[in-house]
This record gives C-alpha cells, sequence and structure tokens, in this order.
C-alpha cells in the first residue's frame, strides 16, 4: 500500500470516529475506549499473572490498560486525532506496514480481565488491525483474575478459566453461570475432553459464519450475545450442523429461531394470560374459522404407571366429549427419553396433528425442535416460565385450591401445628406453601405451619406423627374423580389411620376445550408474537378446583365453599393481605394486588412457616433434573446433559 492510500485510510478512520465520538456524547455514554486502572477501582484482585502469547478475536479488544492515550480513540478504537499529528503519523506508517510485506508483526501487550482485553503497549496497531477487518490479533497477556464472589459473572468467569484449561479459545465469553458447561455437552465434549487443533478450528470456522449472520440479521439490537444465541440455536440443531450447513441454510434456521432469540432476549421473557381467550376478532395465526381439527397428546409415560398423565388423559377424553366430531384426537405415549420424544413429535405430525400438547415439562426440549421445524403446527407444552415463542406453555394457578386447603387445616389442627410436604424447590411451588399458610392464618391466627421437603432424604408423614402433628398437607396429583382423596390435605388419628380433608383437583379437560375452541372459532391469537405464552389459568377458569371431603365438619364444610366462590368470583385473593415473609420483610401492607411474576417468582416464605427453601445440593438425585429445568433459582445451578426423568 502506498503512502498516499495509507492517508487516504486514516482520513477515513478519522471521519467514522469523530462521528462515532459524538454519537456517544449525544447518548451520555464514554467517548472513548474504557480504562481498565479505573474499572479496578476498589476491586479485590486475587493475583495477576503473565500467561504468554496467543491469538485473540478482535472483539474481545475492549479498551486501554492506562487512560494515557485515551483520548486519542473512539470507542472501537477508531483515531480521533488530526491529520499531520505526531499519532495520525505513526498510525498512517503501520497501516502502510501492515498492508506491505512487511506487516505488523510484534504482538500487542495486553491484560485480560473477565474475558475482556486492555492493550498496555500497541494501541495504534490495534487501531489499524481493527480497521483493517483483522478477525484476530497476536497478544502477549496478563490475566487479572478477581476474588471469587457469588456475583453471577464472577462465578461464570472461574468456570470459563477451567474450560479455557481445555479448550483454549477466547471466542464465546459466557457471564451466566452453567452456560461453558452446556455448550461443551452441546458439542458431545466431556467436561474434561482437551480440545485439538482440528477441534478449535471447527469451532472457530462454524462461530464465525454464525456471530457473522447474527449480527447480519440484527443481532446487536437484541440484549444478547452471538455465543448466547448459539446456545438457543443448539437446542434445536445438531453441533455438526454448525459446521455442515452452507452460509445460506445456516442463516435460514437462524431465520426460524429468530422469535425464540426475541423472547429469551427479553428481561422479562414470558407473557402470562390469565384468563381463557373471549369471543372476538380473529388471531392472526387463523382468520378462518375451521370446522374440524386434528389433536394430539405426548406424554412422557402412561396411564397405568403415572397419575399425572392419567390426569391429562382424562382430561383427553373430556375434551373428545365436549366437542365431539369437531376434533380427531391421537395419544402417544412414552417419551422417555429425548430421543423417543422427538421420534413420537414427528409420528404426531406425520399423523396430520394441527395442535400438538406435550404433558410434562421435561419435554419442552422436544417440543422447541419440533415447534422449529413445523412452524404451521402449534405446540403447547404444560409447564411455567419457558422463553419459547414458538411453543406455547401452560399451567394452573393451583395455590388459589391451597389457600382453601390450608384455610381447612387451620380450623381442624388442635395442636396449631399444621405439616406441609413441599414436593420441589420451582415455580409456583413456594406460592402453594405460603397461600396454604395465609389460608390456615386466616381460620387460625395461631396457626404454624411445619415444612419439609419430599425431595429431601427421610420420610416427612412419619416425622410429623414422631413430632404429634397429624393435619397433613401432602402431594398434590389427583386423578379426575377417583383417588384424589388419598393426596392433598389430611388428618391422621392415633392409629396412622389417614382421615381426608380436601384436595386440588386439576381439571384439565376444561383447560383442552378451552384451547380448542379458541382455535376453531379464530380467536386464539398467540401465535405469531415475539413473545413466550404462558397461559395460567385458576379456579374462576374452570381449570381447577377443590374437592372437600364429606366429613368435614358442617361449619368447615360451608367455609371451604365461601372461599372458593369467593375465589371463582374474583372476590378473594389469597396474596391481598398483609404479609410478613420469614426474614422480618414486609411483602404486602394489604392494599395491592401481587402480580403473576411476583407471585410465581416467589423464593420467601411466610412467617408462621417454619422451615426453609433446599438448595440444589440439598436434593435428592431424582429431584434435580427438574429443579435444573424449573427450579426458582435455576440460573444459579450448574447445568448437565438433558435426561427425561
Amino acid at each position: 500500500m502506498s503512502m498516499e492510500e495509507a492517508t487516504n485510510q486514516y482520513q477515513s478512520a478519522l471521519k467514522q470516529g469523530l462521528r462515532e465520538q459524538r454519537e456517544a456524547l449525544a447518548n451520555g455514554a464514554f467517548p472513548h475506549p474504557p480504562i481498565l486502572d479505573e474499572l479496578l477501582e476498589g476491586v479485590s484482585i486475587k493475583s495477576i499473572c503473565h500467561i504468554g502469547e496467543a491469538e485473540i478475536p478482535v472483539e474481545r479488544f475492549v479498551g486501554l490498560k492506562s487512560s494515557d492515550r485515551a483520548t486519542a480513540f473512539s470507542p472501537t478504537f477508531l483515531p480521533l486525532l488530526a491529520e499531520g499529528t505526531e499519532f495520525a503519523t505513526k498510525w498512517i506508517n503501520l497501516c502502510t506496514d501492515h498492508l506491505s510485506d512487511t506487516g505488523i508483526r510484534d504482538p500487542l501487550i495486553s491484560y485480560e480481565y473477565l474475558g475482556n482485553f486492555y492493550v498496555q503497549e500497541g494501541n495504534k496497531r490495534l487501531s489499524v488491525l481493527k480497521f483493517n477487518g483483522a478477525t484476530r490479533i497476536n497478544t502477549s497477556f496478563y490475566r487479572v483474575l478477581p476474588e471469587e464472589s457469588d456475583d453471577p459473572r464472577v462465578v461464570a468467569y472461574y468456570e470459563f478459566l477451567e474450560f479455557y484449561r481445555h479448550a483454549k479459545i477466547y471466542d464465546v465469553m459466557f457471564t451466566q453461570p452453567g452456560d461453558f458447561a452446556k455448550l461443551t455437552d452441546c458439542m458431545g465434549f466431556t467436561p474434561d475432553q482437551d480440545w485439538t487443533e482440528e477441534d478449535r478450528r471447527q469451532f472457530r470456522s462454524g462461530f464465525h459464519y454464525f456471530r457473522k449472520i447474527f449480527f447480519e440479521l440484527g443481532g446487536s439490537s437484541l440484549p444478547m450475545t452471538p455465543e448466547e444465541a448459539l446456545l438457543i440455536w443448539l437446542q434445536v440443531h445438531d453441533y455438526a450442523d454448525l459446521r455442515r450447513l452452507k452460509a445460506t441454510a445456516l442463516k435460514k434456521s437462524l431465520e426460524d429461531m429468530w422469535e425464540n432469540f426475541v423472547s429469551t432476549a427479553d428481561p422479562d421473557p414470558v407473557v402470562r394470560t390469565e384468563a381463557p381467550p373471549t369471543e372476538g376478532k380473529p388471531g392472526l395465526f387463523n382468520l378462518l374459522k375451521l370446522n374440524h381439527i386434528h389433536v394430539a397428546f405426548v406424554h412422557q409415560r402412561s396411564v397405568e404407571t403415572s397419575s399425572w398423565t392419567a390426569a391429562h388423559d382424562l382430561g383427553r377424553q373430556r375434551l373428545e366429549e365436549a366437542l365431539g366430531n369437531a376434533v380427531t384426537v391421537r395419544s402417544y405415549f412414552g417419551a422417555n427419553t429425548p430421543e423417543e420424544a422427538e421420534a413420537l413429535l414427528e409420528q404426531a405430525v406425520a399423523d396430520r396433528a394441527e395442535v400438538i400438547f406435550t404433558t410434562t415439562p421435561q419435554l419442552i426440549g422436544a417440543s422447541l425442535k419440533a415447534s422449529v421445524r413445523h412452524p404451521n403446527v402449534r405446540f403447547l407444552n404444560c409447564s411455567v416460565h419457558m422463553p419459547y415463542s414458538t411453543v406455547h406453555t401452560y399451567y394452573c394457578r393451583i395455590y388459589e385450591a391451597k389457600f382453601i386447603t390450608g384455610a381447612i387445616a387451620g380450623a381442624i389442627a388442635d395442636s396449631n401445628r399444621i405439616g406441609y410436604v413441599g414436593s420441589y424447590p420451582i415455580y409456583g411451588v413456594p406460592a402453594s406453601i405460603n397461600a396454604f399458610a395465609l389460608g390456615a392464618r386466616m381460620t387460625n391466627p395461631r396457626a404454624v405451619v411445619e415444612l419439609k421437603w419430599s425431595c429431601l432424604p427421610g420420610n416427612p408423614t412419619q416425622e410429623f406423627m414422631e413430632r404429634g402433628v397429624y393435619v397433613v398437607s401432602n402431594r398434590d396429583a389427583p386423578v379426575g374423580q377417583k383417588g384424589h382423596m388419598s393426596y392433598g390435605t389430611y388428618q391422621l388419628d392415633k392409629e396412622s389411620r389417614l382421615i381426608p380433608l380436601g384436595s386440588p383437583v386439576w381439571l384439565w379437560g376444561k383447560f383442552y376445550e378451552n384451547v380448542i375452541r379458541s382455535i376453531l372459532s379464530g380467536t386464539w391469537s398467540t401465535r405469531g408474537t415475539t413473545a413466550a405464552i404462558n397461559d395460567w389459568w385458576g379456579l374462576s377458569d374452570g381449570v381447577i378446583d377443590v374437592a372437600l371431603s364429606d366429613t368435614l365438619p358442617p361449619g368447615i364444610l360451608s367455609l371451604a365453599k365461601i372461599l372458593r366462590q369467593g375465589l371463582r368470583d374474583g372476590l378473594i385473593d389469597p396474596f391481598r393481605s398483609r404479609i410478613i415473609a420469614q426474614d422480618g420483610r414486609i411483602i404486602n401492607e394489604g392494599a395491592r394486588k401481587l402480580s403473576a411474576d411476583e407471585i410465581l417468582h416467589m423464593d420467601w416464605l411466610c412467617d408462621n412457616v417454619q422451615g426453609y427453601i433446599p438448595s440444589y445440593d440439598e436434593l435428592l438425585p431424582i429431584a434435580q433434573p427438574t429443579v435444573r429445568m424449573l427450579g426458582i433459582h435455576r440460573h444459579q445451578i450448574p447445568d448437565m446433559p438433558e435426561v427425561i426423568t
């Protein structure tokens, strides 16, 4: 390159740099690269050590070690000093060298902190290389290691250090714990597997094109990095596809996934509906009313082996009874592994299913894959708080029924002590515990709820008996009108005989009827949006109820019926009362209604609850996969390979 050409490049870079500086100032942002020395003020540093030389992706160079030359550069290292200055002359000479046989050979000297690089020596070299489109830059670097802490980014960084020990790449940098393990698992590597040079070459090549297409499609407008998008993409595609797909096919695969990128990137990714759709204007997905629809149910287990499956199958029967010839329904059982689930979903599509219900949260992964492959089929998964816009999710406000059984327990318990067996620390379960406790306090101000968990070692019912606690709320898994009194809230007599009091009842048939009727009428309009939709319906919608024992004293039975009707009519709200948490925080003074997200995300317990929410490490192994998927603190849990349990 001639000196004239290099000068023209500087003029172009200067023009872009000044524009970038003006835009930064207009937006209230710092108009120069960040300074590491300033970032580290007040930060506890464990050590600083020299790592050596490495080829680092250009996007990892984000700032300068010190402020000495900061004002010479825009935020992305474009020059800001006028032509004719010593700085400009050196920049032009470096540009001439870079594009000649000489090249820029000397490595930069940088400091790496939390995965980002800050240049100490070679800032003009970096500026020239970035402006000319370099993808990787050689640098000799020091690692600034922060003290370990509970900060998710620091936890994720220490996970990166273990990842780097085997992979030796800086191409991906996650900020949430568990994501490096997810990537490794998606690639089919074991956590301690050392990458070969060919592994690195293939990943870098595939991710380079993925990243390029992600930004071409508008990824820079999402609060999501390309590597985070890659993790979502790998839930649908095999890692081999990253290397195998041509650019056009790879772009099409990202376009197909885009709704899920958008919904997942949203800080509050789930939009909840708290009532069935009403008759009105047809939705975007179906502008015409239908006369007939093919419906499929895909179950993890069988009716004979799972009361949960039996309850949903009873809902299927009621759907067929309610809609008759307007529906053709098929059921598929045995989705015990991800591979079996995917095969059954493909079979359902091949059998002309237009709406597919997958009835357990563990089937969300297979549902997501199928929803991307078959955008004209509606997929609904029985779960809460899943951030995928192509899979509609649904569940019930079971806490409403728990409030009623809590009121019954408070009125029945002679000793003021009530046992509660929690299932798993997942979304919605703390809300049920708290609603039960508030119901018990309503009928007995001295009531104390003693909390134990079925997902921890031990026998909660036996332990309650030994402690003299004879009124207990246990697991809720009723099957229609038969057997529901074997669950729910009961009283134990002195001979350990179970006296049923009341139990929540899921009425899945009503839910399925509402959904299919809305699709037939053209009012089911949630598909086609970029939001992740969750139907979270309750007593007022007829999808749950409380089965009341005929052994209840007449006064308590009447009270339970009044509470049930009040909840149905919207006159009673379990959480619209004065609520104090165990730690003394006032959650509600009593004048406001808690939002759906506040209720589902509860990670605290009422002050009349004795017990605690267990951590992941305390759980029995059988409970860990479910809690990893649906746990209220799931983002803090290390990831593991997908397993259906």
